[in-house]
């Protein structure tokens, strides 16, 4: 079972005053936790392969320009069938889109604490129940580790190119998501589905 997640396949409800209730899990909501985790695998992989081909064959200053429209391309086509997918981070980019909320947020910093504990941070997930204003949701995040590509635009401030720190500041005036070593946790995959609504 990869660490960070509930034991014998049981999920947790939990309520906005972060009371945290267990119990058994349904067939329908493992599926859901499986069909996150392959959405969240093979999100990561293929964003990853676009990245390292954009890296290859342009240079760092362009590929920061075209990422900023794949990312978000990429999440829109993963989010149908009553699904919503998205990434977020305690240090984002791109405010409009990538800020967590409160339950993403809760998760995002105790991924952190398991990363300085050092645990692997490349198995790091968490699924819950989680009762919002309308309704229950199933929630799942995947942490995203920092890459050594990743560097490139997400690294020491000190070490980037003048070209790309220009680029960030243009696209993105107000860029919280460098300074990053590899292996931190750069981010998460978010995947939420709405199980029921309030009546």
């Amino acid at each position: 079972m990869p660490k960070f997640m509930t034991k014998s396949l049981l999920i947790l409800i939990s309520s906005a005053s972060s009371t945290w209730v267990f119990a058994d899990s349904p067939k329908e909501q493992i599926h859901y936790l499986e069909q996150s985790r392959a959405t969240a695998h093979e999100f990561m992989q293929s964003l990853g392969r676009k990245l390292k081909s954009l890296l290859e064959t342009a240079d760092t200053e362009n590929a920061i320009i075209v990422c900023k429209q794949i990312a978000p391309a990429m999440a829109a086509d993963y989010s149908k069938d009553g699904w919503i997918v998205k990434r977020v981070s305690l240090k984002s980019r791109n405010k409009s889109m990538g800020v967590p909320d409160t339950w993403e947020r809760r998760e995002l910093e105790g991924f952190d604490r398991h990363h300085l504990s050092g645990e692997p941070t490349d198995e790091l997930e968490m699924s819950a129940i989680v009762d919002e204003a309308d309704g229950l949701w199933f929630r799942y995040l995947k942490a995203i580790p920092t890459q050594p590509m990743c560097l490139q635009c997400h690294g020491k401030a000190e070490d980037m190119p003048d070209g790309v720190k220009a680029i960030l500041a243009h696209e993105y005036p107000n860029d919280d998501a460098i300074n990053y070593s590899v292996g931190e946790i750069r981010g998460a995959i978010s995947i939420k589905r709405q199980i029921s609504a309030h009546e």
